[in-house]
């Protein structure tokens, strides 16, 4: 009977201590990883294949890793499925205006700045344009993908007919023959609309991700089979399963949870995020259409862009482009889970497309083009209508 009694009481003395070692598990609404509501069973389990494909698999050169890379794995680039920070900063070279990238033959549009033993790594060549970009938080990106072009064209405003500074307008890219259009999908002169990358150089996640795994890894796919070494083509190091199980996974990330929506000082900031014009580019809100996974199709999404090109002015303006973009415009970027960046950044801020922002009220002050006039009313805010905005922004 005393055994039996210490037995219980050191069973229950084992668990409390768990209990009180182990740390809590953080709020759904503090983390970007997790899968959207509704997925089925089958697709939950190709969410977790693919969850473990972006952030566990790590190439070496046995596995096809190289010669020239930028990283090793997909998630070394995006922690937490948050934005990038400047340790992991990409480098894009080459294209100056709409007449296309001249440095291919040289090994754009990327810069592969690391090598394997016994290979040199690239160097941008004599005479190119470049620029550098944070790699971006992925979340919410299947609901990005099935918003319809339609609804894109129809906040496009290219000339600004209405007369208020504001002229967004797509970026219209050629597709690589291994992308299958939407069904809704809209064309110009034989272009697409681009919803993806700083610039909307990018027509859908497939692309990205195949892209990431050559241009980024060194990985060739059958959807990319050209070695970014020699030109070559060489057998897929990854199979197609793979990849789409990647893009399955990023189809599928849930959308960032808003945090405190109802503290006065959020609310407040809310409607001078609004007043000032910020919600004529940051849009708060899109809806998507049909989609072959039902839990995206049709749904209400809060994720304060339009996707759309817009002239950032000289201050942003970085000589380099993609598509049929300006050098000077930059797609809207997303701002759901804009307060949780920081978490994947080592705990500060480093904002627009290359980080130079170390604040959020940094990244608004440098807007300039036709982001001018949301930033001179910024500046007219006293200090507590300032803070007010800042604190809604956190909290998305």
């Amino acid at each position: 009977m005393i055994r039996l009694v210490s037995f219980f009481l050191l069973t229950f003395l084992a668990t409390t201590a768990c209990e009180k070692t182990l740390p809590p598990l953080p709020d759904n609404s503090a983390i970007l990883d997790g899968p959207i509501e509704g997925l089925s069973t089958e697709e939950n389990r190709r969410f977790l294949a693919g969850d473990v494909a972006f952030n566990d698999d790590v190439f070496t050169s046995a596995t096809g890793l190289g010669p020239l890379f930028v990283s090793t794995s997909c998630g070394s680039c995006h922690a937490g499925d948050g934005k990038g920070h400047p340790f992991t900063i990409l480098t894009r070279f080459g294209q100056s205006d709409d007449a296309g990238n001249q440095f291919l033959h040289l090994g754009g549009p990327q810069l592969q700045h690391r090598a394997l033993p016994g290979f040199a790594p690239e160097q941008i060549p004599i005479g190119a344009t470049f620029t550098r970009l944070l790699p971006p938080a992925n979340t919410g990106l299947g609901f990005l993908e099935m918003v319809p072009d339609t609804d894109l064209l129809s906040l496009s405003d290219p000339d600004d007919a209405d007369g208020d500074g504001i002229s967004g307008r797509p970026n219209w890219v050629l597709l690589p023959d291994y992308t299958i259009p939407r069904p809704d999908v809209l064309t110009q002169n034989g272009m697409y609309i681009g919803r993806f990358g700083k610039k909307s150089a990018v027509y859908d996640l497939l692309q990205q991700t195949a892209r990431a795994y050559n241009q980024d890894m060194g990985i060739v796919s059958s959807y990319e089979p050209f070695d970014t070494y020699s030109g070559q083509a060489f057998d897929p190091e990854v199979s197609n399963q793979t990849v789409q199980n990647v893009v399955f996974y990023l189809r599928t990330l849930k959308t960032p949870i808003p945090r405190e929506q109802g503290d006065t000082e959020i609310s407040a900031g809310k409607i001078l995020f609004e007043e000032i014009g910020c919600a004529e580019c940051h849009r708060p809100m899109l809806q998507t259409g049909p989609s072959p996974i039902a839990a995206l199709a049709y749904r209400e999404i809060h994720p304060y862009t339009d996707l759309l090109l817009h002239d950032m002015g000289p201050g942003l303006d970085d000589g380099y482009t993609e598509g049929s973009a300006t050098s000077a415009e930059w797609r809207t970027p997303p701002l759901w889970g804009l307060g949780l960046s920081k978490d994947a950044q080592g705990g500060r801020y480093f904002l627009l497309h290359d980080g130079r922002a170390g604040s959020i009220e940094a990244a608004i002050l440098l807007h300039g083009g036709e982001g001018s006039q949301s930033r001179q009313a910024f500046n007219q805010l006293s200090t507590t209508a300032k803070a007010q905005l800042l604190a809604f922004l956190e909290s998305l």
